[in-house]
């Protein structure tokens, strides 16, 4: 017998128990609701250390038989045929161990985010606009208009750090329509962003941000540790300082110096692994990103000293690329620029642009990928499995 507390084994003895429940039991299909009433002992060969022995048992709701897919069946079973059946998949204690995991993590960014000072907000996913445009927004039919939902809160932040809140967090949905097909990208996802105010360089963000993830990272383990989870020990006892590698250094490890250009999946495992192997960290910065990979970024702020270059930073774990920051332009004239050079109409974002024309302070944020950061402390080969009903672009049920 199985609930949220784990599972119970239910003894029936010949000559003890009574003779209508050994019949009862055999014609009850496996994964019905059942009430057990009776009596609890200490038994050595029981798997919690003790037995139940029923006097009444009721069955509440009795399962279809066959089962679509098995929940105790030691055979695996490929992963769209678990999401299909996502309820059944869920009453897995390992499945459900991953969920204990993400919520114990996102409890501890909030401690994280609180204890520094931060508010938490929430901030519109029906937009006019995008933050970054481009072809990868759900459009969609705002009362015959259109209207997008919402790549990341980005100007919302910013524009909060205008009117005075200047720390700000929030962690929300948000929607991505990038044809990928991939086991780290979804459509839907869950991002973690944060914003401050009066910044002081691009460092003062990345000492931020690693103070928040080993309180967060560090918070999660110790609870999973108490309350026994299997996921426990997969879950890093995170140290600062990261390393903090520039951008240019990777590309000379990737013998491609001078290219430029974002790194691709199988670039980014390999800078993950050369760190890991040389300097035997597990989380790590990459700083120092040149303009020409941020030019779409248009709130990205430039160098004064050197505009080729900006103060961006991502940060990576394991090879895998978590969150990405910086300081953003505070200044409406050069944000109006960047806003052209990257294509863009400033007449469509002049909700967002009035916001820098009556004071703005320095600032600057990330974003950090919820879903993928599970996937990496789970260990989990999918982000898929990371999310409770996972959607991608095939994928809209259940």
């Amino acid at each position: 017998m199985r609930d949220v507390s784990g599972t119970t084994q239910v003894t029936l003895k010949k000559g003890t128990s009574p003779p209508e429940l050994f019949r009862l039991f055999e014609e009850t299909p496996r994964e019905s609701v059942v009430e057990v009433e009776g009596t609890v002992r200490r038994s050595e060969r029981a798997h919690r250390g003790v037995e139940l022995l029923p006097d009444r048992v009721s069955v509440i709701s009795r399962a279809e038989v066959p089962l679509p897919l098995g929940v105790v069946d030691k055979v695996g079973a490929e992963l769209p045929t678990r999401l299909d059946h996502r309820v059944l998949d869920l009453r897995k204690p390992g499945v459900r161990a991953i969920f204990e995991l993400r919520a114990r993590l996102l409890a501890g960014f909030r401690a994280a985010f609180v204890q520094r000072g931060f508010l938490e907000v929430e901030t519109p996913k029906l937009l006019r606009q995008g933050a970054e445009g481009g072809a990868t927004l759900f459009t969609i039919d705002y009362f015959g208009a259109p209207a997008y939902l919402a790549q990341s809160p980005q100007l919302y932040k910013q524009m909060l750090i205008g009117a005075g809140l200047e720390r700000v967090f929030e962690i929300a949905p948000a929607f991505r329509a990038e044809p990928s097909d991939t086991v780290r990208h979804i459509t839907e996802f869950t991002s973690l962003d944060a914003e401050v105010g009066y910044l002081d360089g691009a460092e003062e963000l990345r000492g931020l941000l690693e103070d928040i993830v080993v309180d967060a990272v560090g918070s999660c383990r110790r609870a999973l540790e108490e309350a026994k989870n299997p996921l426990a020990a997969s879950v890093p006892e995170v140290k600062a300082p990261f390393p903090r590698i520039p951008f240019a250094t990777c590309e000379e490890w990737l013998g491609r110096p001078g290219a430029e250009s974002d790194f691709g999946t199988e670039e980014e495992k390999a800078i993950g692994d050369r760190i890991g192997k040389e300097l035997g960290a597990s989380f790590y910065f990459i700083t120092d990103y040149p303009t020409v990979v941020k030019a779409q970024t248009f709130y990205a702020w430039r160098r004064d000293d050197d505009p080729t270059k900006t103060g961006y930073f991502d940060l990576g774990y394991k090879g895998l690329e978590i969150a990405s920051g910086g300081p953003r332009e505070h200044r409406p004239d050069r944000l109006q620029a960047n806003l052209l050079s990257a294509g863009l109409d400033p007449s469509k974002f002049a909700g967002y642009l009035e916001a820098f024309r009556f004071g703005m302070p320095p600032h600057g944020g990330w974003g950090l990928g919820i879903d993928r950061l599970v996937q990496a402390l789970a260990g989990l080969a999918n982000i898929r499995e990371s999310r409770l009903f996972p959607r991608d672009r095939y994928r809209l049920e259940p």
